[in-house]
């Protein structure tokens, strides 16, 4: 029979990452949106979790003070940047999966940029209006923190806005 056919070989490449990606502390323009994302999942998870132990009942200010302030101080280590279609993106937990193949770089700078935006949200908008945002929904919550007039996801249409929760689920 002779032998077997060699199997494809494939060569994915790390992304190239620029002086800016590699050397700032804060996080790229070009990343801001998957980061505000990430950083929606989970202030979203961490909030349900803690909302899960007292009965999916309405937290404490005390208590959602605290875990906003966990939230954000978490570790970060699974995120990191990959390249997709010549664009880098963020990738991790809560974040689309974008392409099975491919080379993600964690660790470095991202965990420390993810905390940093992270508490900058909750400085910003103060955890009230964040917790308030989440009692209506992760669409709300995403809404709120990403894509507001300001938010880093503004004017991007990848997918449509999520619908208006609700104001009476207070």
């Amino acid at each position: 029979c002779g032998s077997p056919p060699a199997a494809p070989s494939h060569s994915i490449p790390a992304p190239q990452l620029s002086p800016e990606e590699r050397l700032s502390p804060h996080m790229p323009e070009s990343l801001r949106c998957d980061a505000c994302h990430a950083i929606a999942f989970q202030i979203e998870e961490q909030l349900r979790k803690a909302e899960g132990k007292v009965g999916k009942k309405a937290l404490k200010e005390s208590d959602y003070i605290e875990v906003l302030e966990r939230s954000c101080s978490q570790d970060w280590e699974s995120y990191g940047v990959l390249e997709l279609d010549g664009e880098k993106r963020l990738s991790g937990p809560g974040l689309p999966s974008l392409q099975p193949l491919s080379v993600l770089v964690s660790g470095g700078p991202w965990p420390g940029r993810l905390s940093k935006l992270c508490h900058g949200y909750v400085g910003e908008q103060g955890e009230a209006r964040i917790y308030g945002a989440h009692r209506r929904g992760p669409a709300a919550l995403r809404q709120l923190l990403c894509h507001g007039d300001k938010g880093p996801c503004a004017g991007r249409k990848e997918s449509p806005d999520p619908p208006k929760a609700l104001q009476n689920e207070l």
